[in-house]
């Protein structure tokens, strides 16, 4: 059989992605901020775009010298380092920011110092005079735990060592206030004895608000304990053993604390009163607002699905910029290849914007439309819906369903809900009824405990029996699944909790 080169002719069909249309799958799944963030940039970066309606003045900028009294401390601070060793005066340098933060955000001062960087602010009238106008124009950014915790290891600690000791540590603090560190790795490190760094711990134990620098749970509540001058040897066989208090053993722990069931419910409730977290009180991040995409309202027995025009960016293309440039005959063959690829872009961003709003309402209508009895009559009621029937039913495909639903959220009257919450898996029914939706037969659980009696705890198989009595086909795993999920202790657990309640006359 001869070999011979031959030609033929081939017809197929595929799918070419261009590069504008995955940057509009992509603006789908954009949160609102990240949204204004990218047409900023477009506006920026194309002068044919411009934000409709947006003729505000620019804002002025914050001064960037450094204020007089915030630098005199610097100062301080580093000529004490300086004196008592010069080898960590570059490590001050590093963290001078966060010992002396410049956002600290203060009422307004009383010392000459601080009077005078006060007027140095926007806002303040100087005029000669120390009168300041428009002070509900300023508010003071809450601390973060970070500058709480310097401003007293400031005051705290007479010793540079000491403080530079404080301030190491002070960097393995989590959100929540805890330390994760080796008193022997950081004497290593820092090379001073091991007993400065744990008197130096102990010193930032005693920190406001108790608990903080603490290295375990039990050690945090043992922290506030002491505070209260109630860590007595009963309190701290407690917190000793809180895996026996997280299983509710009262039988384990009264001869380990050695007292009775009623002095038993009094301790667990102080403990109760304690907060495992003192860090948390303070912001440790920037929190984003909430901006609900869409509004639903009751319109005359229905719903009305509206788009929040808030979180609608709005561009105009200047056409008239654009002819008037692109018609001057100066212009070279590169600056008009410029101005038509602007257009092009400016064009798309428009359509692209228009694209998504209205993906967004037609996806938001389809889910009312079907959770309506869910905004009318509340959890109980929201019905199990997978993202392939919302997707069939307007004629998209189920990815581009599930792009819109995320990081999106509708205001409705029973509050903010994000779009996905709304998507919930099915349970089948024990007779020929409807399927029930996952998140409402959870919220029914969780209505049966809430409701129990002590000398009638609820164990997992009669939860299912109820269930089914109400038309819900449920496994026993399943319940116990939900109820671990929404931090629901067993019957046993529950039973044991609940009649040393009881007993106590509580």
């Amino acid at each position: 059989m001869a070999l011979s080169a031959t030609l033929q002719t081939r017809q197929n069909q595929s799918l070419v992605m261009t590069p504008q249309l995955m940057q509009s799958i992509r603006l789908l799944q954009l949160t609102h901020s990240e949204l204004m963030q990218y047409v900023e940039r477009e506006i920026e970066k194309n002068p044919l775009l411009e934000r409709a309606g947006s003729d505000d003045a620019p804002v002025a900028g914050p001064a960037e010298s450094e204020p007089a009294a915030e630098q005199a401390d610097a100062d301080w601070f580093r000529s004490e380092l300086d004196e008592n060793g010069g080898e960590i005066s570059a490590r001050l340098d590093a963290s001078q920011e966060d010992v002396f933060p410049e956002d600290s955000g203060a009422a307004a001062p009383d010392s000459p110092e601080l009077a005078a960087q006060w007027k140095s602010m926007p806002g303040a009238a100087a005029n000669g005079t120390d009168h300041f106008h428009d002070l509900d124009g300023f508010s003071a950014r809450p601390p973060t735990l970070r500058e709480h915790v310097n401003e007293q290891i400031v005051y705290s600690f007479q010793s540079v060592a000491d403080r530079l000791i404080a301030a190491d540590i002070a960097d393995h603090l989590d959100a929540a206030g805890y330390v994760n560190l080796d008193p022997a790795v950081v004497s290593e490190r820092l090379e001073v004895d091991i007993a400065a760094i744990e008197r130096v711990l102990s010193a930032l134990q005693e920190f406001d608000p108790p608990g903080l620098f603490a290295r375990s749970l039990s050690e945090c509540l043992a922290i506030q304990l002491r505070r209260r001058n109630r860590l007595d040897p009963a309190m701290q066989a407690l917190v000793g053993n809180l895996e026996l208090l997280a299983r509710r053993d009262f039988k384990a722990l009264k001869p380990l604390c050695g007292v009775d069931e009623a002095d038993l419910v009094d301790m667990l409730a102080e403990i109760r009163a304690l907060d495992p977290k003192p860090g948390n009180r303070f912001d440790s991040a920037h929190v984003h607002t909430i901006v609900a995409d869409v509004i639903v309202r009751p319109s005359g027995g229905d719903w009305s699905v509206e788009l929040n025009p808030e979180t609608l960016p709005r561009v105009l293309i200047d056409r008239t910029y654009f002819t008037k440039i692109s018609s001057d005959a100066g212009n070279s063959a590169v600056d008009r290849d410029y101005l038509n690829e602007c257009m092009k872009n400016a064009n798309w961003l428009a359509r692209s914007l228009d694209q998504r709003a209205k993906t967004i309402l037609k996806v938001a209508g389809e889910i009312v439309l079907r959770q309506s009895e869910f905004l009318a009559r509340g959890v109980e009621y929201l019905r199990p819906l997978t993202l392939k029937s919302v997707a069939d039913a307007i004629g998209m495909h189920e990815s581009t369903v599930s792009r819109v639903t995320s990081n999106k959220y509708m205001a409705t009257p029973r509050g903010i809900f994000e779009l996905k919450f709304f998507f919930t898996a099915s349970i089948a029914a024990s007779g020929d009824g409807a399927e029930h939706s996952s998140e409402a037969v959870r919220h029914r659980i969780r209505q049966m405990i809430d409701g129990e009696k002590p000398e009638k705890v609820l164990s997992d198989d009669v939860i299912v029996g109820l269930l089914k009595g109400e038309g819900v086909d449920i496994a026993r795993r399943t319940v116990a699944k939900y109820r671990e999920a929404m931090n629901i202790a067993s019957s046993v657990q529950r039973r044991r909790e609940k009649k040393a309640l009881a007993r106590a006359g509580r």
